[in-house]
């Protein structure tokens, strides 16, 4: 879209909102998106009661209501749900103005908004970081821990543009790159075997992250394990692998954890086998918007991954399903 037709497009729609201004726009999309008055004002930091007059005004000069304050929780009205959708797609045109200036000021960085789920998060910021601060240093990327769904979730609602989890997915609306895959170990520090195979783990305690893990679902996929039917009367499940292993060394059992986040020579982590001699292992992917305008910058963070992880898979390996 050229920038004059982007300045027509924002005049005529202002227009059409007689007026209402960017920050009103941004403070009703926060509390369509919160439906709460005080965790939307947190959100904008200002205070609720000047996110309540300004969503107040705007609705005063709509002359129609944008939410349903008699519901609980806060509900959008039918005009409200239309409202949102062209306000998001207002204030994505804004900010390529406010971009395009900043470029021709020589003050740009391209926004890149990621989310990574934290089974990987946990070993490729460590080792990413510094790599993505020194060479991508044009771009400002914001980088948030998320669970798939909400991935899912957030992408719909073009909240982020990159997203790094395990695959498959799909969806026509978003375009799948795949990144690496990776094995699957057992961590068994007091066993000397280097190759397990499943069946020895049947009457083991399996230690499980929380639900909403991808990991957890593809432990239990491989292991055969049923959710509430582990071997004791007591259980816990985890948010973090650390934590687990100390489970496991403490109180036995066992726990899998992928082979990135492993340092290289430690041998209290071994390769299972099933019966058919496959290795579990999943598919680190990346996903994004089928178009977006960031998809230069993108690729660059999206090769690096490629480049870092690259090597070759095992034969073998079978690919487990999050879902």
């Amino acid at each position: 879209m050229l920038l004059i037709e982007v300045i027509d497009y924002i005049y005529i729609s202002i227009n059409v909102f007689y007026m209402i201004s960017i920050q009103q726009m941004e403070y009703i999309l926060t509390l369509s998106e919160e439906l709460h008055f005080q965790r939307a004002s947190e959100v904008c930091h200002v205070t609720q009661p000047t996110l309540s007059m300004q969503v107040k005004k705007a609705e005063e000069v709509l002359g129609q209501s944008v939410f349903d304050r008699s519901r609980s929780p806060l509900a959008l009205t039918a005009f409200g749900k239309e409202l949102v959708d062209i306000i998001r797609d207002v204030l994505i045109e804004n900010s390529r103005i406010v971009d395009l200036v900043a470029k021709n000021k020589g003050t740009f960085k391209e926004e890149i908004r990621i989310a990574i789920i934290p089974t990987v998060a946990g070993y490729i910021l460590p080792q990413m970081y510094g790599k993505w601060k020194s060479e991508l240093n044009h771009m400002h990327l914001i980088i948030e821990e998320m669970k798939t769904d909400d991935i899912i979730l957030a992408m719909a609602d073009k909240k982020i543009d990159l997203a790094i989890l395990a695959g498959p997915h799909f969806d026509s609306r978003l375009r799948t790159i795949p990144l690496f895959q990776e094995e699957i170990k057992a961590y068994l520090p007091n066993e000397s075997k280097q190759l397990i195979a499943l069946n020895e783990l049947s009457n083991a305690h399996p230690w499980l992250l929380t639900s909403g893990n991808c990991l957890r679902t593809q432990m239990m996929h491989f292991c055969e394990l049923e959710s509430g039917n582990n071997l004791d009367d007591w259980d816990y499940e985890g948010g973090n692998i650390d934590l687990l292993q100390r489970m496991v060394e403490i109180h036995g059992g066992y726990t899998l954890v992928p082979e990135n986040y492993i340092q290289e020579g430690d041998d209290r982590y071994k390769t299972i086998t099933s019966e058919t001699g496959d290795i579990p292992a999943r598919e680190v992917i990346a996903i994004l918007p089928n178009k977006t305008r960031k998809w230069g910058e993108i690729e660059k963070i999206i090769r690096s991954i490629q480049i870092n992880y690259a090597k070759n898979a095992k034969s073998k390996f079978q690919v487990l399903s999050w879902k």
